[in-house]
């Protein structure tokens, strides 16, 4: 019998039921890009299409009791590339043929640098202004890919820009600077960076992997936090912004395998983010072990998987928090899904009732649990 769980309500972000930001795109959606692609339909239209079909979806997340609602990112193909692709110095790049990730067949595409990088702007700038201009008293949440991602997946494609890795670092943090005060300037209270490059360092196999091309898997997990952490230096005190680590999510697809052990002393010490999306949908997230290694911020347990729609029962969720409560403060716990629904366009295998009864069901639990 589980016993009983007593926390208290948290009226700052992350919320006790929060969101990790993207949902499965509508069919209106998928027709207009299509269209748009094709040249059937203006860009103007595009984005009238998407402001509806945003409005729409905002006004779900709310009816359903999201304080933190997003634009469910359906401006985007990719969760991370068409951020990078809107940062001066880099150009998208077609590879030889997509990876088969578990049965799923990703798209062959990727980002390369071609000149040095700067943050002059950003398209996703005014994405913000306009889910904050539609949200009324809700949070508006925003979210883009970390900057150790960024680090991360041009070191596979080719750079002939930079002579060395610090001099790269300097500038991604310098760019990400930029973002986040660009953000903020625009109205953005709650950002949250996405991350797998993390996520890839939990699997032992991809460890060994780079260990036996001479890269200290130690060494790599430093930058990743030097660049995090240097990314967040300036925040301003009342921004919030919080770090999803991730081990994929193509088409309910994963990549990597692996607790968070590996990472976990050096990271949730030291890593300066106001709280951890961290994913436990199944055994491929290991144990709650590693949350002893939390100071003060603010841990969601991604304890709802976004990967099937099969409902977890209520019973479990609420035995897998207090199983987490022996290593961490129930009031430093929040409750979300693992990942999003649709961390690409192609969305994960699950339906939209499905999805809209995954959010019921977290936000039944928390006001279960935190009275929230």
């Amino acid at each position: 019998m589980v016993r009983k769980l007593t926390g208290t309500k948290r009226n700052i972000p992350p919320f006790r039921c929060d969101i990790v930001g993207s949902f499965l795109r509508t069919e209106e959606i998928k027709i207009a890009r299509r269209k748009f692609a094709e040249g059937d339909i203006s860009f103007e239209t595009l984005t009238d299409i998407e402001n509806t079909e945003i409005i729409k979806l905002v006004q779900k997340e709310k009816q359903l009791g999201l304080k933190a609602v997003t634009d469910g990112e359906f401006r985007r193909s990719w969760w991370h590339l068409d951020f990078f692709l809107g940062i001066h110095g880099t150009e998208k790049i077609m590879l030889n043929k997509g990876k088969n990730i578990n049965g799923s067949r990703i798209r062959a595409e990727s980002f390369r640098i071609v000149d040095k990088i700067l943050f002059n702007g950003h398209p996703m700038i005014q994405h913000f202004k306009y889910l904050q201009s539609i949200c009324g008293s809700s949070i508006p949440k925003f979210t883009i890919p970390s900057p150790a991602l960024f680090y991360s997946v041009q070191s596979h494609n080719e750079n002939n820009v930079y002579k060395n890795s610090q001099e790269l670092m300097n500038d991604i943090i310098e760019v990400y600077k930029c973002a986040i005060q660009s953000f903020y300037e625009a109205g953005c209270r709650y950002l949250q960076l996405d991350d797998t490059a993390l996520g890839m360092l939990c699997s032992q196999k991809y460890r060994q992997h780079i260990s036996h091309m001479n890269v200290d898997p130690e060494e790599l997990m430093n930058y990743y936090l030097n660049l995090i952490n240097g990314s967040t230096l300036d925040c301003p005190d009342d921004m919030i912004i919080t770090l999803h680590i991730c081990r994929g999510n193509f088409h309910s697809s994963w990549f990597a395998s692996g607790g968070y052990d590996f990472i976990s002393e050096t990271i949730f010490k030291n890593c300066s983010v106001d709280g951890f999306f961290l994913e436990y949908d199944d055994e491929r997230s290991g144990d709650f072990k590693p949350l002893r290694f939390i100071k003060k911020q603010i841990v969601v347990l991604g304890l709802v998987t976004t990967k099937h729609g099969g409902l977890e029962s209520k019973q479990y969720i609420k035995s897998r928090i207090s199983e987490a409560c022996k290593y961490i403060d129930i009031n430093q716990l929040c409750l979300s899904p693992q990942c999003g629904f649709a961390s690409t366009e192609e969305g994960n295998i699950i339906t939209e009732e499905e999805q809209w009864d995954k959010i019921r069901l977290i936000v039944e639990i928390a006001g279960e649990v935190w009275n929230q």
